[in-house]
């Protein structure tokens, strides 16, 4: 066997700092920073509520909508992208933020519904009846007693949302033209060119792409374990 270490003893990180200080990726990665905590934010709480709804709401009409909602997620996304450029066209978001950010929360707002509407299901009605009986009003017992006990959905819904924005290269590239607004996935074409590609830089641009997810990542993943915990009794 080789004694040569797996990681190399004089690790060069220029490349790193010539993306970041050299080239325009740093406001790609911004850009890309603030449309996928917006679109998180606004996902966990609009699917937080419809969620719970779904689930202390019985009869036909509830559980059609919930059949419908997993139907919006075979919905082939290529089929609304022209429609969806005249609408922003015709209301002046096209070449703006907003425009990919209404489209991310579209997508990805019915699997979020779906998926809190599960971990609501598991939280026993009792637990709540009990906050009713101790003076907790319904909507206290929704953020007091149901939300903390459902972190870890919370969590999942929040982890999956994010990369989905964070990885989403069709709709940026429709919506977006100016530079200053584009995101981190059109970004790294611009390492390529025509018929080559830098790829020393492209690689240092994909491990800094790799970064802000995998502190994401491990934010809510204390999250997660704190949901875990959340119905503990002391004995």
């Amino acid at each position: 066997m080789s004694d040569k270490s797996l990681f190399p003893s004089n690790p060069d990180f220029s490349m790193l700092r010539k993306v970041l200080f050299e080239t325009t990726f740093g406001r790609y990665l911004a850009n890309s920073v603030f449309i996928a905590l917006v679109v998180v934010v606004f996902c966990v709480v609009f699917a937080s509520c419809a969620g719970y709804a779904l689930s202390r709401c019985r009869g036909k009409v509830f559980t059609g909508y919930t059949v419908f909602l997993l139907m919006l997620q075979m919905f082939p996304l290529v089929l609304v992208l022209i429609p969806l450029f005249w609408i922003f066209k015709t209301l002046g978001l096209v070449d703006n933020q907003l425009s990919v950010i209404i489209c991310y929360i579209s997508i990805n707002l019915p699997f979020a519904t779906w998926m809190l509407k599960g971990f609501f299901d598991d939280i026993s009605i009792d637990i709540e009846e009990a906050a009713f009986i101790d003076g907790l009003g319904p909507a206290q017992s929704f953020l007091k007693i149901v939300l903390p006990l459902s972190l870890p959905g919370i969590a999942t819904v929040a982890i999956f949302t994010f990369n989905n924005c964070w990885n989403e290269y069709m709709l940026a590239s429709v919506f977006l033209r100016s530079n200053e607004l584009q995101t981190m996935t059109i970004g790294l074409q611009m390492f390529q060119v025509q018929n080559n590609a830098d790829w020393s830089t492209m690689m240092a641009a994909s491990t800094i792409a790799l970064i802000p997810s995998l502190i994401f990542l491990l934010f809510m993943q204390k999250y997660m374990v704190q949901g875990l915990t959340a119905g503990a009794v002391k004995g």
